[in-house]
């Protein structure tokens, strides 16, 4: 675990912007853009700014750089396909949540409580309104999902009453 520990910690911080999928032996790509020493909150409050300058939604992708599931969302959405259609649509941020203990504060700013899994994804509006909260502590199994359902639920989102 030590081991695991000091690895995870030399890692060096991914700009959304560059992510890149891995290419892995699975049946989806995947990527590793949680920084654990960035600050989140930062972060989001940049992408709500250049949200609201845009016109875009913001999607937080909040997870971990150990997690298989939210490893596979970040590789997919690195995909030219998905990143032509998020970067119209959307200002995308990564935040790190260590083993669901951290940076659980900016989860509770947008009204949930705790982060059940990971990745759990946010969906929020520029002025910061949580637009998806129903499904967004439900992409743990992220690794799992079809690639075509993945793409269509951001392309087609609509908010969840």
């Amino acid at each position: 675990m030590r081991y695991l520990l000091l690895l995870l910690s030399g890692l060096a911080m991914i700009p959304a912007s560059a992510v890149q999928a891995e290419s892995v032996a699975t049946e989806h790509p995947e990527a590793r853009p949680f920084d654990e020493s960035a600050d989140g909150t930062v972060a989001v409050d940049a992408a709500l700014a250049r949200a609201q300058l845009a016109d875009k939604r913001v999607l937080l992708v909040m997870g971990a750089n150990w997690c298989h599931d939210s490893r596979a969302l970040a590789g997919w959405l690195a995909e030219p396909r998905f990143a032509a259609m998020l970067d119209a649509k959307y200002e995308l941020v990564y935040v790190d949540v260590g083993h669901k203990d951290h940076n659980i504060d900016i989860a509770q700013r947008f009204g949930l409580d705790a982060i059940k899994g990971t990745p759990t994804v946010l969906v929020l509006s520029s002025s910061g309104a949580l637009l998806n909260r129903k499904s967004a502590p439900k992409w743990r199994n992220a690794a799992s999902r079809d690639e075509a359902d993945i793409f269509a639920y951001f392309d087609e989102f609509t908010p969840e009453s």
